[in-house]
């Protein structure tokens, strides 16, 4: 009698680290960031290698990072909120006539208030979705022109000027730390705990769940209600903290600031990973999906392509990452399938 015998091949940590990074959904992602760079570099070196290049690589989608973010906690739980470019505008707005009319108010408190009232926003949404039972494209879609409207009405043809607010807050817009702008910094920070909640925590993997299949988390006994109202919520404070950026970031802030925000967020999240049909996605894929959109558009005119292209290339991605998404959703149910009938 022979017998044989297998000889398992020890496998380092760094190793299994470096399978596992190869296998994330955001590793592509994260290839084409740096392939869009190094290629717009090597086109224009000021592209990175310049004190205004480098700041803009980290500043310029510190904004988009924030509101893809709050809008990756919803697409999780398999919704979605079409308003944030509008709570990002009004927020913004409140930021530049809180200073005019309250000029006392220290600026934390202003910032404070300002994300605050992008909360309140957030709360007025998940309230529609989550006790009316309608479905989020809906609902936010009336409220992206319900908060556009208000905040037309309230701005009308004025604008808030850099010259009605604070030297200090401008200060926060344009600073750095170590080359590092401050609002690059700030963006990380939140990126960095809004990722640890989800992989950590339990209400942070619940969203998972319930985007999963809402019936069964229902059954299972989670709070689907609750969950979904908080990342509607989170979505319009971030949305919130982003209007304050905005403004501290551009000086400016008119009745159209944020328009069209809500879709480059859309396309963020799922350009890095963040399934559309919920349940599976990551923040930081979110993240990086910003990036890659905002870098985009500033590497395109750079190699000479004409505007029209440049939306052209981000609705290439857009529709790219859906079909990638999808081919690993079969891809992954086929190999469980295979697993399920081999045991």
């Amino acid at each position: 009698m022979t017998f044989t015998s297998t000889t398992r091949i020890p496998v380092s940590g760094i190793t299994k680290h470096i399978g596992a990074l190869g296998k994330a959904r955001e590793f592509g992602i994260l290839v084409a960031l740096a392939l869009v760079v190094v290629v717009a570099t090597a086109k224009n070196p000021a592209f990175v290698f310049s004190p205004d290049g480098w700041r803009d690589l980290l500043l310029t989608p510190s904004i988009l990072v924030l509101v893809a973010v709050g809008q990756a906690f919803v697409i999780i739980t398999r919704n979605v909120d079409l308003s944030v470019g509008s709570v990002m505008g009004l927020s913004a707005y409140l930021t530049g006539r809180l200073f005019i009319d309250l000029p006392s108010l220290p600026i934390p408190v202003v910032v404070l208030l300002s994300v605050l009232f992008g909360a309140v926003l957030g709360l007025i949404n998940g309230a529609l979705v989550a006790f009316a039972k309608v479905p989020a494209m809906v609902i936010t879609l009336g409220t992206l022109y319900a908060y556009r409207g208000i905040n037309v009405m309230w701005a009308g043809s004025t604008r808030v000027n850099a010259s009605d607010m604070p030297k200090d807050f401008l200060a926060i817009g344009t600073g750095q730390i170590l080359t590092i702008p401050i609002l690059a910094i700030v963006a990380f920070i939140v990126l960095a705990a809004a990722a640890w909640y989800m992989r950590n925590t339990r209400g942070g993997r619940e969203y998972f769940a319930i985007g999963s299949d809402p019936a069964a988390a229902g059954l299972y006994g989670l709070k689907v209600t609750r969950r979904v109202l908080t990342a509607f919520v989170l979505s319009g404070a971030l949305a919130g903290l982003a209007g304050v950026f905005y403004a501290a970031r551009y000086g400016s802030v008119s009745s159209q600031a944020g328009a069209g925000w809500e879709l480059d967020a859309v396309g963020a999240a799922v350009i890095g990973g963040v399934a559309i049909t919920g349940g599976v996605g990551t923040v930081w894929g979110a993240a990086i999906g910003a990036m890659l959109l905002m870098t985009i558009n500033r590497a395109l005119p750079i190699l000479g392509i004409p505007d029209f292209w440049q939306r052209a290339v981000v609705g290439v991605l857009i529709i790219g990452a859906i079909v990638l998404d999808r081919w690993l959703a079969v891809r992954q149910r086929r190999q469980l399938i295979e697993s399920r009938d081999q045991s």
